[in-house]
This record gives C-alpha cells, sequence and structure tokens, in this order.
C-alpha cells in the first residue's frame, strides 16, 4: 500500500491527512450540528446511565422483552455523546455557544 501524499499550496506535504476545506457540510448536516452544540454532552452519559438503570428494574420486575429494549437504548445513547463531544471540539462546534442568562 502506497501512502498517498497530498502538495499544498504552501509547498508542505500532507501525509494522507485532508484539508478542512476538501470536506465541506452540507446545509442539512451543519443545521444538525449547529443544534447539537446547544446539549451539554452529560446528558447523553446520564440518558445510557438511565435506559441501563431502567433495564434493571424491568428485569427485575420479570418484564425481560421491555428490559431487552430498554437496554439497548444505551450504546446509541453513548454514540450520540460521541458525536456530541466531536461536533464540539472540531471546527464545527464553532457556532456561538449558548449562554445562560
Amino acid at each position: 500500500m502506497e501512502a498517498s501524499i497530498h502538495e499544498r499550496t504552501d509547498g508542505k506535504a500532507t501525509h494522507g491527512i485532508a484539508e478542512k476545506s476538501d470536506y465541506l457540510e452540507g446545509p442539512l448536516a451543519k443545521a444538525i450540528e449547529h443544534q447539537t452544540v446547544k446539549l451539554p454532552s452529560d446528558l447523553f452519559l446520564w440518558g445510557a446511565v438511565a435506559s441501563m438503570g431502567l433495564s434493571l428494574s424491568l428485569k427485575l420486575l420479570k418484564r425481560k422483552d421491555d428490559s431487552a429494549f430498554v437496554g439497548q437504548w444505551a450504546a446509541p445513547l453513548l454514540l450520540l455523546g460521541v458525536y456530541n463531544k466531536l461536533v464540539k471540539v472540531s471546527d464545527a462546534g464553532a457556532f456561538s455557544s449558548p449562554t445562560v442568562s
């Protein structure tokens, strides 16, 4: 396998690393990211923990199917939390942060 080398305008090579301008987001992605940065990252973590707790409670109440259904919410919530954090640390998260007034 060959590593791709891109020549930049300033003469420096980027070894397989794309420039930010190479990937522009569409209007839908920008709108989603603009709303996503407003949510605290803890929201997704606590949502995942709550779904696990609710799943355990349902399991103890012998509601096996409901328990399995609710228990499966944890992974997507954690993934949404990771996405939220990535948006916040990237330039897409450079939207003006909401201030509490």
